[in-house]
């Protein structure tokens, strides 16, 4: 397990904001909104089984309901009740399981550019790129990466950005087994009939021009979500958070702040 903390300045009554990031799993994703956040949270960040710093390789019949295990683990070791949780696109996922299996851990839930069940469309984007790494290797799949993450002209003006991407992604390559089981989780996993039990505040976040995710599997996931609200961001593609930092720290920081006292649901005995 590897996570990393952020203490807020001045702070010490902060609560917890767990950040969660999609198939890359690594924490510093979130690079873009660690300073906003630590200003009034108290920030958790940490890299996925089998990603980054974490050795600890899926099994064969990974799933996301041990990948929200694993986040209830992370909050343990860092000796957290309960969080807001923020999930990108898989760790979306993760925050849905996590929040309906145990809801005492979830104060509030921002989910970015995530699905209830994979679209078709994001199907098809996947098994194109298991089949790049499969017939061209991991150079070309994380040289393909950036075409389903960022806006076209936003990678035009960030090339020499996109390139130190790709060759960190060619260094911290997951791996083939790993990336392959991490992939057939989140194709697996389908949230769409128990949304409805869904009793945390959420805030689900997309993107119109995200190539991998279309913006309108966000819009039926905020429909089914009792009481969540829903932005679109017209540009910014599937890493929005990236493309798009100020707009969607102020949009998050908004959020949390409005749930910043809320206490998380006690769990449901049967």
């Amino acid at each position: 397990m590897y996570f990393d903390i952020r203490e807020p300045k001045n702070r010490p009554d902060a609560t917890t904001v767990l950040l969660s990031a999609g198939l890359g799993g690594a924490a510093g994703y979130w690079a873009p909104q660690l300073a906003a956040l630590r200003a009034r949270y108290r920030v958790v960040a940490y890299d996925q089984g089998g990603t980054g710093r974490n050795s600890n390789a899926p099994a064969q019949d990974h799933s996301i309901t041990a990948m929200a295990d694993e986040a209830a683990s992370v909050l343990d070791a860092s000796g957290t009740d309960a969080c807001h949780f923020i999930g990108h696109a898989l760790g979306g996922l993760v925050g849905l399981e996590l929040a309906l299996a145990r809801p005492e851990r979830v104060r509030s839930l921002t989910i970015v550019n995530s699905w209830a069940a994979a679209h078709a469309h994001t199907r098809r984007c996947f098994e194109m790129r298991l089949a790049l790494l499969k017939h061209e290797g991991p150079a070309a799949y994380a040289r393909a990466q950036p075409i389903f993450l960022f806006p076209a002209d936003w990678l035009a003006r960030n090339a020499g950005r996109a390139a130190r991407e790709e060759a960190h992604a060619i260094t911290a390559f997951q791996g083939v087994d790993t990336l392959h089981r991490r992939i057939a989780a989140l194709l697996a996993f389908d949230a769409t009939a128990r949304l409805a039990n869904l009793g945390v505040p959420t805030l689900v976040v997309a993107a119109r021009d995200d190539v991998l995710v279309p913006s309108l599997m966000s819009e039926q996931l905020a429909a089914a979500i009792p009481g969540s609200r829903l932005h679109v961001f017209p540009w910014g593609a599937h890493a929005v958070n990236i493309t798009e930092p100020e707009a969607f720290n102020t949009l998050l920081l908004e959020f949390l702040d409005s749930h910043a006292d809320r206490q998380s649901r006690p769990a449901a005995h049967h």
